[in-house]
């Protein structure tokens, strides 16, 4: 197993216990989907950052919930490569829209962040119900491991 995985809180909205995102991540990459090899980047970023990372390299307006880049390498097909850049302001607004704690709600970007690594998209109807099924999955699947309302640190 070849498995590099960083975890790196680059916003002050919220204390976050990085130690339990990177136990989850790492679960989801290993137990869940069966990776063994993987290179993996996870950034909580603050909206301002976002906004320019959306605006920067995705040519579209405003914020946005999570950007993914996918690094994957011909040579080493099996290897699963990117960085995910999470938006903790948008987990704490969405988190209100959807009735679910923001730790939910930031778990289920990375969760939708990994999974954009593995070859899902959301770009048409079909693709975004067969994504959502999954991320439903994984989510329900989480919660049995961890309790996520503890991504909270005092």
């Amino acid at each position: 197993m070849s498995g590099v995985l960083v975890v790196r809180n680059r916003q002050r909205a919220q204390r976050l216990n990085t130690k339990l995102i990177r136990k989850i991540v790492r679960t989801i990459l290993t137990e869940e989907l069966s990776r063994d090899e993987f290179e993996v980047g996870v950034a909580i970023i603050a909206e301002e950052a976002m906004t320019r990372m959306n605006e920067g390299y995705l040519r579209h307006n405003g914020s946005t919930d999570v950007i993914t880049f996918d690094y994957k390498d011909a040579a080493r097909p099996r290897c699963l490569a990117g960085e995910i850049f999470i938006c903790l302001d948008e987990a704490l607004i969405q988190s209100k829209r959807f009735r679910v704690t923001w730790q939910n709600e930031l778990v289920r970007y990375i969760v939708h962040g990994i999974l954009h690594l593995c070859g899902f998209d959301d770009k048409t109807s079909g693709a975004r119900r067969k994504m959502k099924r999954e991320e439903n999955r994984l989510m329900r699947r989480l919660a049995t491991h961890f309790k996520i309302d503890q991504l909270k640190t005092n």
